[in-house]
């Protein structure tokens, strides 16, 4: 063990710390600290808490990417494409790849007594991910799809369902104008509710083959595939590479295909976690910049207090840099003890929130009823490491003072 260290453990721990006006300079600074690391913990498991819950939400109406026919048309006819595409072994290869599943649009008339609301119909098949929506039901349960049979059952949204005040088993009519309007009777099986408010205003799902029949395409026609991938991060590499293989190679007809993401589709939504995530950076910033002046603050003051004890160590032939990293390793033992109690503090509320939703939001204009908290053990790790180094770096120049102080000054004074 070093003397330098040796020192600096005996001035946190032992005996000759007590009586000293530091201790409570000490217990401010370790506070500050603690305070600064729970404010960016807490900030950094929201921001993504948020992230994750919205992009989750979104991603699960539509996928992480989407491939459709190639044309200028954003209304809810589509035209169609073969689900038979020759380049889907080669797309299932790609890294990061994780699931494709076919689906068809159709909007309509939902009508029950005398309710109406206007509706867009998404037919789905076998290969249809279903976990997003059992996550979300309120009442109910998603439909099974077999090859054999076509079913007449679908899911809603509870705004839909409120909106025509209708329940889980009920029969409504709806309505597809085209050249000749036509009808059909669905089964409600289940209602979901997501919080996204646009989107659950007007989507409800069933199954494919009505769609296919009411535009009058054959067995194998479809709106697009979704894509969706294993990591959101990977999206633009994950879109570009998709587009390649899909988007740049033509249809049999001489038509082209179109590759878009969620971020494109809605970048509001997007738009608005980036304005979020550049705050949690500038608070982390502040929150930097209070535990280092604190840091620096704490030092200046256990050195003026220690003087006498620089210039001994100094008229006794130990070097200044010797005497600066006995500074540093007292910090350093500071720092250590405010980081344990911020991830105690930190860590603790957002367990709390995680597990008991104590924090209440307004749906409508967050998305969500509730504060959502991202346990990652990554981040906090890395907010631990970086805000000991951050503080630590700090600590160098005001160190530095130590240099100026002359052993035969301190020690003809004391």
């Amino acid at each position: 063990m070093n003397f330098e260290f040796f020192i600096a453990r005996r001035l946190v721990k032992g005996k000759e710390s007590i009586g000293y006006v530091s201790r409570s300079i000490v217990r401010i600074t370790t506070l500050g600290i603690s305070l600064s690391l729970a404010v960016m913990i807490i900030s950094v498991a929201v921001v993504t808490g948020f992230k994750n819950t919205i992009s989750d939400k979104v991603i699960g109406f539509g996928g992480h990417i989407q491939i459709e026919y190639y044309d200028s048309n954003t209304s809810y006819e589509t035209n169609p494409i073969s689900a038979n595409q020759h380049f889907l072994p080669q797309l299932k290869t790609l890294p990061g790849f994780d699931h494709i599943q076919v689906f068809g649009i159709k909007a309509g008339i939902m009508k029950f007594k005398d309710e109406i609301q206007f509706v867009v119909l998404k037919g789905v098949s076998s290969d249809f991910d279903w976990s997003f929506f059992k996550k979300n039901m309120v009442e109910g349960d998603v439909f099974s799809i077999t090859d054999s049979v076509v079913t007449n059952k679908i899911i809603i949204s509870k705004v839909i369902a409120d909106m025509l005040k209708v329940k889980v088993g009920d029969d409504v009519a709806m309505y597809f104008l085209q050249e000749h309007a036509r009808m059909r009777r669905f089964s409600i099986s289940g209602i979901y509710e997501t919080g996204l408010e646009e989107l659950d205003s007007k989507l409800i799902l069933g199954d494919l083959r009505h769609v296919r029949k009411l535009n009058n395409w054959d067995s194998t026609q479809i709106s697009g595939f979704e894509v969706i991938i294993k990591d959101i991060e990977n999206l633009d590499k994950m879109t570009n590479d998709v587009e390649r293989i899909a988007s740049l190679n033509l249809q049999p007809d001489g038509s082209a295909l179109r590759t878009t993401n969620i971020k494109e589709k809605y970048p509001q939504l997007f738009d608005w976690l980036s304005l979020v995530n550049m705050n949690v950076w500038v608070i982390m910033l502040l929150m930097l910049v209070v535990a280092g002046f604190n840091m620096i603050s704490g030092l200046m003051i256990l050195i003026l207090e220690r003087t006498k004890m620089i210039g001994l160590l100094s008229s006794l032939g130990a070097r200044s840099i010797s005497i600066r990293k006995i500074f540093i390793y007292q910090s350093g033992f500071m720092a250590l003890k405010g980081l344990f109690w911020g991830n105690l503090f930190g860590i603790g509320v957002c367990f709390i929130q995680y597990q008991f939703h104590i924090v209440k939001l307004n749906q409508s204009t967050y998305f969500l009823n509730s504060v959502p908290i991202n346990f990652n053990i990554l981040y906090f790790v890395l907010l631990n490491i970086g805000t000991l180094l951050a503080v630590l770096l700090m600590l160098v120049i005001p160190s530095m003072v130590i240099s100026r102080i002359r052993p035969d000054t301190t020690l003809r004074y004391n």
